[in-house]
C-alpha cells in the first residue's frame, strides 16, 4: 500500500494504463478529501507533539465481478487527487487476489518502488553535493 499511496499520480496512471481489462468495482466510500493531524517527536524519539495538518483523500471499493468478487480495497493518499485514491483502492483490492497479485507486483508495484528509489537517490546526490566537511583546528597551546 505504501508504494501506491506514495506514488506520483502520473506514474500510477502510467502503470494503470499498462494493465489488462480490470474487473468492475463498486465504491463503498467515494473518494473524499479531509485533513489529519500529523505528529512528530522531539529529537526523533522524544516527546510527541502536533506537527501540523495535512490534506488526505480516502476511498474504499469492492470488486463486483471476476475472481476477486467481494474483496474490498482501501486507500489513503496525501493531497486532493481523488483518481489517485480510487486507483490505489482498486489495486489494493486486486492485490488480495492471488490471480492478480503477481501481475500487479510486476506491472505496478515494482516500477513504482524503483521510481521511488531513484527519487531518493537523486535527492541524496543533490544533498551530498552541498555537504561541508569541518575540521577542528587547535592552536597548539598547552
Amino acid at each position: 500500500m505504501g508504494a501506491l499511496a506514495k506514488a506520483d499520480p502520473g506514474q500510477l496512471a502510467g502503470c494503470w494504463s499498462n494493465l489488462p481489462a480490470l474487473p468492475d468495482w463498486q465504491r463503498l466510500r467515494a473518494p473524499e478529501t479531509g485533513m489529519v493531524m500529523t505528529r512528530g517527536r522531539i529529537g526523533g524519539d522524544g516527546r510527541r507533539f502536533n506537527l501540523g495538518e495535512i490534506t488526505i483523500t480516502r476511498c474504499t471499493v469492492r470488486i463486483v465481478d471476476g475472481t476477486a468478487d467481494g474483496i474490498a480495497g482501501h486507500a489513503y493518499v496525501m493531497g486532493r487527487d481523488k483518481t489517485h485514491a480510487e486507483r490505489a483502492a482498486v489495486l489494493d483490492a486486486l492485490l488480495q487476489d492471488p490471480a492478480w497479485a503477481d501481475r500487479l507486483e510486476a506491472v505496478v508495484i515494482r516500477p513504482l518502488l524503483d521510481a521511488a528509489a531513484a527519487r531518493r537517490a537523486a535527492a541524496a546526490r543533490k544533498a551530498g553535493a552541498t555537504k561541508v566537511n569541518f575540521t577542528t583546528v587547535t592552536r597548539g597551546d598547552d
